[in-house]
């Protein structure tokens, strides 16, 4: 309740529910358009990347601020700030790959973004996923990044016994295939180092995946993905909470550190 009531959605179209169709900007390009209707429409990107109030209503479809997906616990990060997943400094080509084969020289989908691309995008032809990709890479100007605001904040002493800790774990687990750099294998194991996806503010998506695994899709351009296996009975929350630390720390990421109280949220919460 309230949301099982489904009368109650007469009265949240009103409020937050325009019918219409798309009108393509004279000012801008067709393959910008064509990525526009895609983005906004078809896609409805952000159904996941937009923040929502608290009737779940979005503000606008054009908002890519980033947001925790209802039910899920996995933050969609903002596609216009370029301290979260803005594409602003991605080539072309690397965003198109990502889009559809879920791989990329920056990074991989993983969560819920690694289903998108195996159900829906990998389908789409190369024209549309340009267009998309050329929209998207728009986005990342629209918005100045906000100041840096540290969520939680640790002192000296403390942040160093976490990232001791989480640099002798990340040595024992991670370094065979992230490499002691944190630069990793392009197109197999994803560079660590200088990762937007890594510094988000919302550490949740790094958490899950030290917890839950992390695995690529399965797409034709990329048939066997690697993927990186659950830790979530080996390391305590006390120990998930110092590696991630400590990648967020390393290699040029300068992100807030983490508690064992935000790994213990996760645990119990599906993987999927």
């Amino acid at each position: 309740f309230p949301y099982n009531q489904r009368e109650l959605l007469a009265g949240w179209r009103t409020l937050y529910f325009t019918a219409g169709e798309y009108r393509s900007d004279p000012a801008k390009s067709a393959e910008w358009n064509r990525g526009a209707y895609l983005v906004e429409g078809l896609g409805h990107c952000n159904a996941c990347h937009a923040t929502r109030n608290i009737l779940g209503a979005v503000s606008k479809v054009d908002d890519y601020s980033g947001g925790l997906i209802p039910l899920q616990n996995w933050y969609a990060p903002s596609l216009s700030s370029s301290r979260e997943a803005g594409l602003g400094d991605w080539e072309m080509k690397d965003i198109v790959e990502l889009l559809r084969t879920g791989i990329s020289p920056r990074g991989a989908a993983t969560g819920p973004m690694a289903a998108v691309v195996q159900y829906s995008l990998q389908e789409m032809t190369q024209v549309d996923l340009q267009a998309m990709a050329t929209y998207l890479k728009a986005q990342s100007d629209i918005k100045p990044d906000e100041p840096w605001i540290a969520p939680h904040a640790a002192s000296k002493a403390e942040l160093g016994s976490l990232l001791q800790a989480g640099a002798k774990i990340y040595a024992d687990r991670c370094a065979s295939c992230h490499m002691d750099n944190g630069e990793g294998i392009a197109r197999i194991y994803p560079p660590l180092a200088n990762n937007q996806a890594v510094r988000l503010r919302n550490p949740i998506n790094a958490i899950r995946i030290v917890l839950n695994g992390g695995f690529p899709p399965s797409t034709e351009g990329n048939p066997r993905p690697y993927g990186m296996p659950p830790f979530y009975q080996e390391l305590s929350d006390e120990q998930v909470a110092a590696v991630v630390t400590y990648i967020r720390q390393s290699w040029g990421n300068t992100a807030s550190p983490v508690w064992s109280v935000d790994v213990g949220k996760s645990r119990g919460v599906p993987a999927d």
